[in-house]
């Protein structure tokens, strides 16, 4: 079998790029990061391999790979990357997902108890030298509403389920569901309200289409119980920023933790910096030390599927964005 041209988009001198080794004499591999230098590969690249950040040089290299038939990214996320004539294509389109579910997964448990044992108070009382006895939550039995239920909301679920929470979750079709074990009741995306009218704690883990972009706003904020918190590791587009905002400030929820945001970096002197109900997380909740290289090793596995003839892992539906 002859090898396949495969072009990765990014820093050569990035050390996860060094496992392309094990592709020696299947593929033909050409690393590049500037148009210029993917014009010899591009016009016979079969495989693209797209890590970095976005899609801005895969966008503009984009009528030079006609011979492309299969897109590959590090991201589990999309909305940055499906530009219109990608989404147009036949090109098969694989991403990274499953592979940050877990780490995100322990961080909206971590949010809860944040939340729910009074962390915050905790270590200011340490630092002031207070001693400062106060009733702290118990999360058994209370409600996590999960906003989507993909790989991170089941990562979620699994985790809430085991600390004896009850699971609900908010899903574009109910019956993917079927019998989790995880989840109590699965609600329908019409029945948003009455899902966020019974959480204690609201995970938002939806991707970001145009069907998400700002669904949980000043109305869904009015929904929730004022002694609510949400948590969204999704993006953060999916919630209305000014509209949480303002519910902050006048208490109408009690607290949110926030890994994602419309700007990131999130701006000097951006109102969250300032709230005492809020944790916030530089979006680096799923940054674990190896994220890449396992990353890295589930385009391997794909690209030995692909040279098999075997189904690929994690094939996009690219209308939907997800």
């Amino acid at each position: 079998m002859d090898p396949i041209v495969l072009l990765i988009l990014g820093d050569p001198a990035e050390p996860q790029l060094a496992l392309l080794n094990e592709l020696r004499g299947a593929a033909m591999i050409t690393i590049a990061n500037t148009p210029a230098a993917c014009e010899s590969a591009a016009p016979q690249a079969e495989v693209l391999l797209n890590w970095r950040s976005g899609a801005d040089l895969l966008e503009q290299i984009w009528p030079m790979v006609q011979r492309v038939r299969w897109v590959h990214t590090r991201s589990a996320g999309l909305d940055g990357l499906l530009f219109p004539a990608l989404m147009e294509s036949a090109v098969t389109l694989t991403n990274a997902r499953g592979v940050f579910s877990e780490i995100l997964g322990e961080f909206a448990i971590g949010a809860v108890l944040f939340f729910a044992k009074g962390f915050h108070r905790l270590v200011l009382s340490q630092m002031a030298g207070k001693w400062d006895p106060f009733d702290v939550i118990e999360i058994r039995g209370q409600t996590l509403g999960l906003v989507g239920y993909g790989d991170i909301g089941r990562a979620v679920a699994n985790r809430a389920h085991a600390f004896g929470m009850k699971v609900v979750a908010l899903r574009r079709r109910p019956e993917l569901t079927g019998t989790d074990p995880y989840v109590s009741q699965v609600f329908a995306p019409e029945r948003k309200h009455e899902i966020l009218a019974r959480s204690d704690y609201v995970v938002v883990v939806t991707p970001l289409t145009p069907e998400t972009r700002g669904m949980i706003a000043a109305p869904e904020l009015a929904a929730m119980k004022r002694s609510a918190v949400l948590i969204n590791i999704a993006r953060g587009p999916v919630v209305d920023e000014t509209a949480l905002v303002g519910a902050l400030r006048e208490r109408r929820i009690r607290g949110a933790a926030l890994d994602v945001f419309d700007i990131e970096p999130l701006p000097a002197g951006h109102p969250f910096y300032t709230l005492d109900n809020v944790l916030l997380s530089p979006h680096s909740a799923d940054q674990t030390p190896d994220w890449k290289e396992r990353t890295m090793r589930l385009f391997l596995e794909n690209f030995r599927r692909y040279r098999s003839g075997e189904p690929l892992l994690n094939v996009v539906n690219k209308k939907l964005g997800y």
